[in-house]
């Protein structure tokens, strides 16, 4: 569950971690239906975050970014239609919040 929508599949990734707790990203997906993880980042909006599209030719290329003032992570959502949508949470670090026009 993410944001009281799911259920979905789910994997962390520990790679890069310091060792001193925490994640590199967690990824969420549904299997057969594309449009799931949208209901969940509106709930996002509607809770305050903010909504920014990556531009052209960065690693964060077709994704739509969101953030919140003070939080601890933030939220990428691929805008692919090619393979299975998946929704990425990263914790938010100094210089870790790609560069991204409002939407």
């Amino acid at each position: 569950m993410f944001a009281g929508k799911g259920p979905f599949s789910a994997a962390v990734d520990l790679v890069g971690s310091d060792g001193g707790g925490g994640f590199d990203h967690l990824t969420l997906w549904h299997d057969s239906d594309q449009s799931a993880l949208v209901g969940a980042v509106d709930t996002l909006r509607d809770q305050g975050w903010s909504e920014c599209l990556t531009p052209a030719g960065e690693h964060w290329q077709g994704e739509a970014i969101y953030q919140r003032r003070g939080a601890p992570v933030f939220v990428a959502l691929d805008l692919s239609y090619w393979s299975k949508r998946r929704l990425t949470v990263y914790p938010a670090t100094a210089g870790s919040i790609p560069t991204c026009r409002p939407s």
